[in-house]
């Protein structure tokens, strides 16, 4: 990780790795898995795993009907309790740019998705192929992108709408960098380079990626051996999903004797009806028909000193809090 980066793990949201594909929606339940005995879960595992082995050598009936039994017994259908209620769900389909709420969402092994929109699926780079994030040009968290019609659109202060085709399969690959580790991108065209450009107002020429699916990913195990080995994502820093409760955020601006908005900690899901900090001990949680478990917490960084609602950068706050804090 960057110097930059400071690892306040209370105040981060939680790292999501996703089980179970589905469709999760606003004022959705969140449910969390109750712990089970240890000696229980590893007695169950080590049935599961040898169970075929048992069938096809075991004798005696009686021996199987009491194999048959103590399995059923000890793998006993997951409970799981209500913790809290989803408040919001968001998107943010430009790594970096201005989130988009959403009604709901669906929930893949890769991020959130919406329509034509997936979770930090494009990404602003520099021509040597280095992504550009709000830590370096703190506006892009102004620049809103959607899809309309097979169009790309993107918005900015000062900026005419520009709108692309949403596929441009004849364009080039993009070799990019993010945080030392290799991945590709489609580049999106002559014409969203000259308005990246134009906006960040520098000497650089910006350019902008999207990832498809045939294209290099990264594994976020590679950085961080706490997520699954198989999990893959595109442009975000590690996780494909990031959860954060209104209480810990409101918890934290009662430190600052100010509000501070949720959208500087990038979360994809936004919880309410729980109490501060309680995320950080859901280890395994169900929306709807969605399982994740809970790999890591987010170390923060500068980022989240960038104000959502007009790009300035304090590069102090809530920074300077949380290390007080914390």
């Amino acid at each position: 990780l960057a110097a930059s980066w400071w690892r306040y793990w209370r105040y981060g949201c939680a790292a999501l790795s996703i089980h179970q594909n589905a469709i999760i929606c606003l004022r959705g339940h969140l449910r969390k898995l109750e712990r089970v005995n240890p000696k229980m879960e590893f007695m169950a595992n080590l049935f599961a795993q040898n169970r075929k082995a048992a069938l096809c050598f075991a004798g005696a009936s009686a021996a199987l009907l009491g194999f048959g039994l103590g399995y059923r017994f000890l793998r006993k259908p997951k409970k799981f309790t209500q913790v809290g209620v989803v408040s919001q769900l968001l998107l943010y389909p430009m790594k970096s740019g201005k989130a988009v709420p959403v009604e709901a969402a669906e929930c893949l092994r890769m991020g959130l998705k919406y329509g034509e929109l997936e979770d930090r699926h494009w990404l602003v780079i520099t021509d040597d192929g280095h992504m550009v994030t709000g830590r370096q040009q703190p506006r892009l968290v102004l620049v809103s992108m959607s899809c309309e019609g097979g169009q790309l659109c993107l918005n900015g202060p000062d900026m005419e709408e520009l709108r692309v085709p949403l596929h441009q399969p004849s364009n080039p690959v993009y070799k990019c960098r993010i945080f030392g580790s290799d991945t590709e991108g489609r580049d999106c065209g002559d014409e969203v380079s000259d308005w990246l450009t134009r906006y960040f107002k520098g000497e650089k020429t910006y350019r902008l990626v999207h990832y498809e699916p045939h294209l290099k990913t990264r594994r976020p195990a590679e950085k961080e051996p706490a997520f699954p080995k198989d999990d893959k994502v595109a442009y975000p820093d590690a996780a494909p999903i990031m959860l954060i409760s209104e209480a810990s955020v409101k918890d934290l601006g009662s430190k600052l004797d100010r509000d501070i908005s949720v959208l500087q900690f990038r979360p994809s899901i936004v919880v309410s009806d729980c109490k501060a900090f309680i995320e950080d001990t859901w280890d395994n949680i169900q929306i709807g028909q969605v399982e994740m478990k809970r790999v890591m917490g987010c170390g923060r960084c500068i980022f989240t000193t960038v104000d959502p609602e007009t790009g300035v950068i304090s590069r102090k706050e809530p920074l300077d809090t949380l290390r007080t804090n914390c």
